[in-house]
């Protein structure tokens, strides 16, 4: 697995803040994949830029963001205030709408761990305005009250050993109530560190999004 710098860097300008973010446009992009990752990680997360840079392959912009400014990351509740960190994405999720390079694209979420709640719920307050979720090892039991508000089409990847966070997403998948599926990756643990197994995560979420935020080039291919 390796990953090479594609992005440019960013401030996102919020009330009183600034996030740091990494963006990536390919030319032509099909759409637009905001990441939302899980506690203690950043915008720097490894797995995520490898994840990525496949969905930069597909023609799809990218932005990975801090959720917390370095004060508030050093409170450590605040990585598991699920109310805060959807508010930032809901936030960011509106920069990146008013951005000349990003205005008008489709949106998407890719949620990781905890951020796979927020990614949940703050498309449950947007609605049709985002048109994919992918949750990689994701904890959407922590926005069940949030699920059945979700309408856009959302892939929920598991590893096959991790059999807890398993559980968790059946759960959620039950609660979610547009079109939905639950993809367990076998012979791969929580973070998909198994050879080959979070290339074939990055393929699958790939695959789904480009589907799903420019169905017409889909159907063009087929």
């Amino acid at each position: 697995m390796q990953t090479g710098q594609k992005y440019k860097s960013v401030n996102i300008v919020l009330d009183g803040l600034v996030l740091k973010g990494n963006l990536a446009v390919p030319k032509n992009a099909i759409g637009m994949v905001i990441f939302s990752h899980g506690s203690g990680s950043s915008r720097l997360s490894p797995r995520n830029n490898y994840v990525a840079e496949v969905l930069q392959e597909k023609g799809l912009a990218t932005l990975l963001f801090d959720l917390l400014t370095k004060d508030e990351d050093q409170i450590y509740e605040n990585r598991f205030n699920i109310d805060l960190l959807t508010m930032r994405l809901i936030d960011v999720t509106k920069w990146v709408q008013l951005q000349k390079e990003t205005k008008g694209l489709a949106i998407g979420y890719f949620g990781a761990s905890t951020g796979a709640a927020s990614a949940l719920r703050a498309a449950a307050f947007y609605g049709k305005d985002i048109e994919a979720v992918v949750s990689r090892g994701g904890r959407p039991d922590m926005a069940l009250q949030d699920l059945h508000k979700v309408i856009a089409p959302t892939l929920l990847i598991v590893g096959g050993w991790d059999d807890v966070v398993i559980e968790l997403n059946k759960k959620a998948y039950q609660k979610l109530k547009g079109e939905r599926k639950l993809e367990i990756i076998p012979n791969a643990s929580h973070l998909f560190e198994e050879v080959g197994k979070l290339e074939e995560v990055a393929r699958i979420s790939a695959n789904w999004f480009a589907k799903y935020l420019h169905p017409e080039k889909i159907k063009k291919d087929v």
